[in-house]
């Protein structure tokens, strides 16, 4: 028997070509697109404890089709994440490749130390990433006052914070 299920069996057979996988799951695809239930696993958290210490946490099961060998952005720190006590930190999500090119953790931290808020910080992180090489994304991201906002290029991107006791959540634009 095998472990591969026939929706996974169905799925690697369309995206067995890289670029094709990386076209059609990322850059490829207008915000207007129908959920196709086609998605991706990234899991990714930020937090500050009672101390004001922040951490943040990126989890991702990679890309279908991607090459042998490829290194993603989770575990490349300023890519998937990233974390300064003094500023505030990022968990990332999206193309890999277009997250590692443009360090977007590390970029939307370095636009909040230079005074602005995680909402616009987050916006001017992706705009600047589909500019210098067309990837779409989304972030996490927290201050070290305490301030959050979820941000995200790509047609929807799952997410939820809880500050003062209060749960948000949202998965389409603007749900805040």
């Amino acid at each position: 028997k095998s472990l591969v299920t026939e929706e996974g069996r169905q799925e690697w057979e369309t995206y067995k070509q890289y670029k094709s996988a990386v076209k059609s799951l990322f850059s490829g695809r207008p915000k207007d697109t129908p959920d196709d239930g086609i998605g991706h696993d990234t899991v990714g958290c930020v937090a500050m404890d009672a101390e004001g210490n922040l951490a943040c946490a990126t989890s991702t099961g990679g890309i279908t089709g991607k090459m042998p060998g490829r290194v993603g952005d989770t575990p490349i720190v300023g890519a998937g994440g990233y974390a300064d006590n003094q500023i505030g930190c990022v968990s990332t999500t999206g193309h890999g490749e277009s997250i590692t090119k443009t360090c977007l953790a590390y970029t939307a931290v370095q636009f909040m130390e230079q005074g602005h808020d995680p909402t616009l910080a987050g916006r001017m992180a992706l705009q600047r990433m589909m500019e210098k090489v067309k990837g779409a994304g989304g972030m996490i991201i927290i201050n070290s006052g305490g301030d959050w906002s979820a941000e995200f290029s790509t047609e929807r991107m799952a997410w939820a914070a809880i500050k003062d006791d209060i749960l948000h959540s949202g998965v389409n634009p603007k749900e805040k």
